[in-house]
Formats: structure tokens, C-alpha cells, sequence
């Protein structure tokens, strides 16, 4: 059997392998930004978890953050006992997760990534986050972010 190389293909077979059966909406058009993603699925912003890559001296870090605000890199930093993170390329984020920058889902990457889930998330019961590529999201929760992402839940903002 081949190995998938789509990377929403490769997304869905990564939530398959943790027992769960991902509900994807796919859209004609890209969901470039967490406030179109919203109004396209009739949501709140906040309850859009984006999928963003920092780049920690060479090193992946996903941060899963509420689209109604914007994360705070030193602060962030600062919890992981990092030096610091800077917003990685699209090469980068390529090259780390095997998706573009604007698909980037919470999983189904070449390797785990170091995860940190925005705590405004818990906010919401039902959350939306990209699905591998830049025109599919996935309803998801916190708890399932935390069983696919092995990420640990606190403030990003």
C-alpha cells in the first residue's frame, strides 16, 4: 500500500490512526483568513483555531490560536523557556509540516511538532481549524487538539 502524499490526505489518515473520524468541510474557494473561514461556516472567529508555525532557532513550534486575536511571541516564548520565536517562512512551514502556509492543520505533519493550544479555545465547544490544505476545515475540540497534538492548553495572547 502507498503512502499518501496529498496533504489532506495525509491529515485525514493522521486522525483515522487516533480513532477519530474527522468532519471536513471542503470549499470551492481557499479560507485564506480565520474570518473568512467564519463567515463561510457561520461561526464565531474566536472559535477558528489557526494553525500558525514559529520558528524557535530552527525548531517547529505549533501554536493553535484562537482567530479573534493575535499571539504573543515573547510570551509564548517565555513559557517554553525559548530564547525566543519568530514567524517561520512558508519554506519552513513546508518543510516541517508538509502543508502551505493557509492549509496548515493541527496534524498530520512529516514528524510531531511542539504544540502549545491558545487557552481562549476552551471557550467554545465546537472549533474549526484547517485540514491540509487552503480550501478544508475540520470540526474539532480541545480535548481532541490535545489527544491529536499532544499540545499542552494555556494563554497565547
Amino acid at each position: 500500500m502507498s503512502t499518501p502524499t496529498d496533504p489532506a490526505q495525509v491529515f485525514r489518515e493522521a486522525w483515522r490512526a487516533a480513532g477519530l473520524e474527522p468532519e471536513i468541510v471542503r470549499f470551492d474557494e481557499p479560507v485564506p483568513t480565520a474570518a473568512v473561514a467564519a463567515e463561510r461556516l457561520g461561526c464565531e472567529v474566536g472559535a477558528i483555531a489557526n494553525s500558525l508555525v514559529f520558528d524557535a532557532d530552527g525548531v517547529p513550534v505549533l501554536v493553535l490560536a484562537s482567530g479573534a486575536h493575535r499571539v504573543d511571541t515573547g510570551k509564548v516564548a517565555a513559557d517554553l523557556g525559548l530564547a525566543r520565536l519568530r514567524r517561520a517562512s512558508p519554506d519552513f512551514v513546508l518543510e516541517h509540516t508538509g502543508q502551505v502556509v493557509g492549509g496548515v492543520g493541527p496534524t498530520g505533519h512529516p514528524h510531531p511538532l511542539r504544540t502549545v493550544i491558545d487557552a481562549d479555545l476552551t471557550a467554545y465547544d465546537r472549533l474549526w481549524a484547517g485540514a491540509g490544505d487552503k480550501h478544508s476545515m475540520v470540526a474539532t475540540t480541545v480535548r481532541e487538539l490535545e489527544l491529536l497534538t499532544g499540545g499542552a492548553v494555556q494563554p497565547v495572547c
